[in-house]
């Protein structure tokens, strides 16, 4: 076990999208990123060899985020292998939209267990050796959805403000640890989570009259992870062009 300044990071949902970017900004700060993925090893790939293109490091670390054991194990091999977690950024998830009346209980849990349960699963180990260190950033992606709620998304919004919750929360937990856990809100980013969405009208609600880029959410990840951020806690960064 080696035991370095080198800052050391855990990012879920890395292998595309929003996740990549942030994993590549991170490591762009010299900062060792280890990029979780559960299927798609392929994309997981593509995002090491982006942040080895740019002189970062980084490594591949694929485990499902709905499984408390499997959240457990992988924090344990990070610990393992640099002695250390710095950063934790949660930022796995999905949507299975449909209008409440008409969806399946399998559409409703999934989506809770994938969005909000894995909070839990891996922010729970993570924690633990952060209190141990003293020292620590947590940041979660939550959502525009989660503050303003969408039609068809009832159970995305119920996760995503499930999260807002649940970082307030564990910021009065751990704040006099040198500990900080906030959330980045985005709006309507451009990636693949946007695919099947009529994007037509939206756009007309948004005041800056275009989608976010991945790239503007990791700056604002990026920011709440520095040194520089040392006094922000608890608080839900909007990412979303004035949306809400």
């Amino acid at each position: 076990m080696t035991q370095n300044a080198e800052k050391i990071a855990l990012v879920t949902g890395a292998g595309k999208g929003i996740g990549r970017a942030i994993a590549m900004e991170l490591a762009g700060q010299q900062i060792f990123v280890y990029i979780n993925y559960l299927s798609d090893r392929m994309s997981a790939i593509q995002t090491l060899e982006d942040i080895t293109a740019f002189n970062g490091h980084g490594a591949l670390l694929p485990f499902d985020i709905t499984s408390s054991e499997d959240s457990k194990k992988a924090a344990q091999t990070i610990l393992k292998d640099k002695g250390k977690i710095d950063i934790l950024v949660n930022n796995a998830g999905i949507r299975n939209d449909g209008l409440l009346a008409m969806m399946k209980e399998d559409s409703w849990q999934t989506v809770i267990n994938t969005n909000l349960t894995s909070f839990y699963n891996v922010t729970k180990p993570v924690v633990k050796n952060m209190l141990k260190n003293r020292s620590g950033r947590i940041v979660t992606i939550t959502s525009a959805a989660g503050q303003m709620g969408n039609p068809g998304q009832v159970n995305y919004s119920a996760a995503k403000s499930g999260l807002i919750g649940a970082t307030k929360a564990l910021a009065r937990e751990v704040g006099n640890r040198n500990i900080t856990v906030n959330a980045v809100s985005p709006g309507f980013i451009e990636t693949q989570m946007l695919d099947g969405m009529d994007m037509s009208r939206t756009l007309d609600a948004i005041p800056a009259k275009r989608l976010g880029r991945p790239e503007e959410v990791a700056h604002a990840v990026m920011f709440l992870c520095s040194d520089k951020a040392a006094y922000i806690n608890g608080q839900i960064l909007g990412v979303n062009g004035g949306l809400i």
